[in-house]
């Protein structure tokens, strides 16, 4: 069994194993980080050598360390990734360069239509009937987005959004309150197979799936990391949030990931707080005691138009895993459209947590 996993801020680790008898057997570790001295390698072979195959990344972490020659030196590598990579091998996880990627980037659609794509896109990958898909959204109105799990009448300001003109729509995943404008906003959402992501964990599903847009802000000068749980951030302040939604599959089986990822080019930060309630719990939670400081736009950070900053993002993503241009079928469109209306637009489902 093979598995993969590119540590976040790190190198690649590969480990080839094999599963006899409820234990490891002949684990082989390499990839491309650094690792001193040379005898450390073959005592993270040895320490994986007979673990019980059911023992989470943690317990591998830990029997590596124990196993480590004093004055170890790891660059670009940690004992809990390895544990990681072969909790990946031993789900037969794949990788990033195991499918055929599809971008999607139409025109404008209205909230509530992208919510319903979301949902529809996520569950054509879970059946098999699309491929993996990165869609990068056009927003038709400005918006408020709130979390499946959130208080509409905590969360947002009702009066301000009307008066602003702000549509108020529940998502299908977790997370927080998102405030976006027409070209002040830049989100994207991937559909990706469980496979993708099998092996790890909750929290490490989404520094894994953010991995390849942190290399595209590096790639224009901004230094950026995943900041657990779904924050991305930089020394000037968080520029974007990521949730997301797991899909089961037909009859039960393996399903499919949505990510989605709204990342801040510019903000009206006034009207901002005149439309989300933000409480002082957030603020602290955040190390800041101004909302306005809480999120720093991408404009003000590259300098280059949001057209450029996307186009940048989606060249990243190609030429890591290859990416070619597709669009919404009609079924997936006609589907979306009755999504849309019947549940997106509804007052039930956007008041289910009042």
């Amino acid at each position: 069994m093979h598995g993969e996993y590119k540590i976040p801020g790190g190198k690649l680790v590969v480990v080839d194993v094999e599963s006899e008898g409820g234990v490891l057997r002949h684990a082989r570790v390499a990839g491309d980080f650094f690792l001193e001295p040379d005898e450390a390698l073959q005592a993270v072979n040895r320490a994986l050598e007979g673990a019980p195959a059911d023992t989470d990344a943690a317990g591998l972490a830990a029997r590596i360390d124990a196993a480590l020659p004093e004055g170890t030196v790891m660059y670009g590598l940690t004992s809990e990734g390895v544990g990681i990579a072969v909790r990946r091998a031993l789900a037969h996880a794949t990788d990033w360069t195991d499918y055929d990627w599809q971008l999607i980037h139409e025109g404008p659609q209205s909230p509530a239509l992208h919510m319903a794509l979301d949902e529809v896109l996520t569950a054509e990958v879970a059946a098999g009937r699309r491929p993996p898909t990165l869609r990068v959204w056009e927003w038709g109105s400005p918006a408020v987005i709130i979390g499946s799990f959130q208080s509409l009448r905590n969360e947002v300001d009702t009066e301000g959004a009307a008066r602003h003109g702000v549509e108020v729509v529940r998502r299908i995943s977790g997370g927080g309150a998102m405030f976006v404008e027409p070209g002040n906003t830049i989100t994207y959402s991937l559909s990706v197979p469980e496979a993708l992501v099998q092996g790890l964990s909750f929290q490490d599903s989404y520094a894994y799936l953010d991995e390849w847009v942190l290399g595209a802000l590096g790639d224009m000068g901004i230094k950026a990391w995943y900041q657990p749980l779904n924050d991305i951030a930089t020394e000037q302040g968080k520029i974007a949030g990521a949730a997301q939604k797991r899909v089961v599959g037909p009859g039960g089986g393996p399903g499919a990931v949505l990510h989605h990822v709204t990342m801040s080019y510019d903000i009206d930060a006034d009207k901002m707080l005149q439309v989300l309630r933000i409480g002082k719990e957030k603020m602290s939670d955040k190390g800041t005691r101004s909302a306005k400081k809480r999120v720093d736009p991408l404009r003000r950070q590259t300098g280059l138009a949001r057209e450029a900053v996307i186009e940048r993002m989606v060249a990243s993503f190609r030429d890591r895993y290859g990416l070619s241009r597709g669009k919404v079928t009609d079924d997936e469109s006609a589907c979306a459209g009755d999504l849309a209306r019947e549940k997106f637009s509804s007052a039930e489902w956007t008041s289910r947590v009042p």
